[in-house]
Formats: C-alpha cells, structure tokens, sequence
C-alpha cells in the first residue's frame, strides 16, 4: 500500500522529526502492507502550532464557506471510496464488502450531514435582551481509534470544522494509512493550510503529547475507558475540555411477545459486524425464561453462518486475537455453556476469532460485564420486566442497546428506563443525526449530528 513517510503539517507533507517508524501489518495474513513514521512530541507541536495559526482565518470563515469546503471534503471521499475499502480491508483485515458498505460509505453520509448543518446552524440565538454567539472552542486534539478508521476520524474532525475548529489528528497505530488518504483528500478538497494537521504516532508518545499539549483547547477521544480516564486526567489537569467516547457492554433486550427470531438473528449479525470490534455491540442477549433455549438454538444456528475469512473478518492484531481468546476461556471456565465457536484459532493464519455464543451467563460473570471486543455473544435469562431491566442496567457502561417488544409503546416505556445513551427499538436503523454518546464509563458528550457539533463549541453572551 502507499505511504507517506512524513506528516500533514501546514497543508504539506513533512518530513518527521525522527527517524522511527512504525510497521502496518495486515491481520488477516500477517503480512507487513507498510510503514508510517512514528510522530514525536516535536511533530505534535509543529503541528499544534499549524492549527493554531490557521485558527483565526477559519473562525472567522462564514459558516455557508465553510459548508462548502465540508461538502468538497465528501466529495472526495465519495470518488475514492474503492481505494479507501481497499485499504481499510488491507490494514484493519474487514471483508471488502464490509469495507465498501461501512468503512468507505458511512463517512462520507457522515460528512453530508455536516456540510448541511455548517449551513444551517444556528450560530447566534436572541434571549430576551441577550445576544448569544455560539463560537468555535479552539484548536481541537482528535485521537481516533483502529475500529472504523475513516468514521472516527470524519465523527471528529467535520463537526469539527464545521464549528470553526483546526485539527490535530493522531489516528490509532494499526490504521494509519486510512487517515493519510483522508489527509490527502483534505488537500483535494482545498482546506485552507494548518485547517486540518495528521500526525501519525504512537499513543504513550504522540497521543500523550497532544492530550497534554498546552495550546489544544478540546480533546477528543475514542477508546478504551481506561485510556479515556487518563486523557481525561491530562485534560483535567490543564482545565481543557473533553469529549470521550469510551467502552460498552451494550444489552440486546428481548421482551416476551417480541419476534424472536428477527431480534436473535438482527442482534447476532450485530455483534458479528466488524469482527465484533464495535464499542456499541448488543454483546449480552436478554431473553424471557419461557422462550430462553428456543433462543439459544437460532442464536446457534445464526452465527454458524458467519464463517471466518468469509463474512468475519480477523481481529486487528496478535495481542487482541490472545485477549478475546482469553475471554472465551474465562466463560468458559466461569461456568456458561458454550453452544457455538470457541477459544481454538478457527484458521491457520490470520487473527481470527472463531465466532462464539455462550448461554447460562450470569449478570456476575466476567464475560457479561466486561468489554470483550470480539464475535463473541452472551445470553442471559431473566424472569420479568423488572429483571431484565436491573440485568441491563447492571454494568459499568451504557453506551447503546436494543429493545424488542409486541409493539413500539411497550419496547419505547423499558428503554426510557434504560441507562443507556442510544437504544434501537424494534430494529430501527441507523440515523447519522442522532447524538451518539454513552451514560457512566462509557464517556462524556455526544457524536454525530447537531449535538456532535456543540461539542466544538462556547457560548457568549452580550447584554444590549
């Protein structure tokens, strides 16, 4: 694949202050696709230093301009989708339909929504004698994750300059590539310099170094919870805001009356997507005693379809293959009954993950309370509403979750009382206007849509 061994500083690329680099290995052969350079804290600081001094010309952009340059953005993307699935596929390992359909589409849906509300956005509001400006926050620190490389980046970085912002992007270790193309397509779309700034690295270096930085007013981040509070720590510290989108342990909720097959079958392709490395994965299934092996049968017969190296993908490296095979075991040993897959490599090569389905799991148990990030499916029983709702509600996370039900009313009254920041109910699809953002560990604010846009901004009053 194409590299680029320096970084997107200043509206050129540059090259790194140092001479490390990192290898970009695709999971699901092993074999090395590239080199990127490992960024220092010399790079992040050339490159906060770009962002700031394009700050005060992009700020002060009219919102309609800056829509337009949005739009260029997602027209760029939108022409080079093929190359942008094709290199997902090669460094994340993601079947290529899956890469085409998700990796590569729902970016440039993403930024469509923000070329439209940059436009549209109420900027200024009148309250009483009151004129309040809603302005841009600063220079923004995006640091994205491996997961769905291009959608984290575009989540941040467009409602991000929609607002007014300059960036600073540190992408994850893994997919880097991805974010050099986006990089590329930036200069395409004609940003102005120093708009948006790529900065390839590793997390304890480059992405420490941006989270710390003294001149970035917003951090944004998404990832683990545990590296989330220490970001939030670093931001804390220098009394910068943040926005985290953390960890989940999300529960697919099956009420007694609901289609059960469709809400067994919808949720196991849930959990299957992607490899089952999705923050919002329906991980833990909740089904009525009455109807609970009826359900741990098509859970079974649903997953058996997805066949590694076909319909699911590898995981993206040798430590997170160890870490959910770990977790299998850990079920394994806990006591839940294993009905599908397990903790033996289904392939000689490759990170794969067999996809795996556990029933008898307890709200206790360490696979129903602990981020898994693998194909791996966990079915709960339990005896009424009240129950399901105390076994939903029993996690440290509350980031999504589904509800099925006889009928809307029924599924919409349990998820009103789930603690949980996005239910799907009855299978509604995807709106990439609906704010996205968790309650408890699972972090703080909101993507996507005109709540992912407040993020990157302040208010101002004047009294007149």
């Amino acid at each position: 694949m194409k590299a680029h061994d320096g970084m997107y500083i200043g509206g050129a690329w540059r090259p790194a202050a140092g001479t490390d680099t990192i290898a970009v290995v695709n999971p699901a052969d092993e074999q090395v696709v590239g080199h990127v350079p490992a960024g220092t804290a010399e790079d992040v600081d050339a490159a906060v230093r770009a962002a700031r001094a394009a700050f005060p010309g992009w700020a002060a952009t009219p919102p309609a301009e800056r829509a337009a340059r949005i739009a260029a953005l997602r027209d760029v993307l939108g022409t080079r989708a093929e190359e942008i699935a094709e290199t997902v596929t090669a460094e994340l390992g993601a079947p290529l339909k899956l890469s085409q359909t998700v990796h590569a589409g729902l970016p440039v849906m993403v930024a469509g929504t923000y070329a439209e509300l940059a436009a549209t956005y109420a900027f200024e509001e009148r309250h009483g004698n009151s004129t309040v400006f809603l302005e841009p926050v600063g220079v923004v620190g995006a640091i994205t994750p491996w997961n769905y490389p291009l959608h984290q980046i575009v989540a941040k970085v467009a409602p991000a300059l929609a607002a007014g912002c300059t960036v600073v992007l540190k992408p994850a270790e893994d997919t880097p590539l991805t974010a050099q193309l986006f990089a590329e397509a930036v200069a395409e779309a004609g940003l102005p310099a120093g708009v948006f700034n790529l900065v390839t690295g590793l997390g304890p270096v480059a992405g420490q170094a941006l989270a710390a930085h003294e001149d970035v007013d917003l951090v944004s981040f998404t990832g683990s919870t545990a590296v989330g509070r220490r970001i939030g720590a670093t931001a804390g510290g220098a009394v910068k805001r943040v926005a985290l989108e953390l960890g989940g342990k999300s529960a697919n909720v099956i009420l007694p009356g609901a289609d059960l097959a469709k809400a067994v079958n919808v949720g196991v392709a849930n959990v299957m997507s992607n490899s089952g490395q999705t923050c919002s994965a329906w991980t833990r299934m909740l089904v009525d005693a009455e109807r609970y092996e009826e359900a741990v049968a098509l859970a079974a017969a649903a997953v058996a379809k997805y066949v590694p190296g076909e319909r699911v993908g590898p995981l993206v490296n040798a430590k997170q293959q160890a870490r959910v095979r770990g977790y299998i075991e850990k079920g394994v040993e806990e006591g839940a009954r294993l009905v599908a897959g397990g903790p033996e490599a289904p392939l000689p090569t490759g990170y794969y993950v067999s996809p795996t389905v556990f029933a008898d799991v307890t709200p206790e148990m360490t696979i129903a309370q602990e981020e898994i990030f693998g194909p791996v499916v966990s079915i709960l029983k339990y005896e009424d509403e009240d129950d399901a709702l105390r076994i939903a509600n029993g996690t440290v996370y509350g980031l999504a979750g589904a509800v099925w039900a006889a009928d809307d009313e029924t599924a919409v009254a349990f998820a009103r009382r789930m603690d949980t920041g996005q239910v799907d109910i009855n299978g509604g699809r995807f709106n990439p206007l609906a704010p996205f953002g968790g309650y408890k560990q699972s972090g703080v604010g909101r993507e996507l849509g005109a709540h992912g846009l407040a993020e990157y901004l302040q208010t101002k009053s004047l009294q007149f």
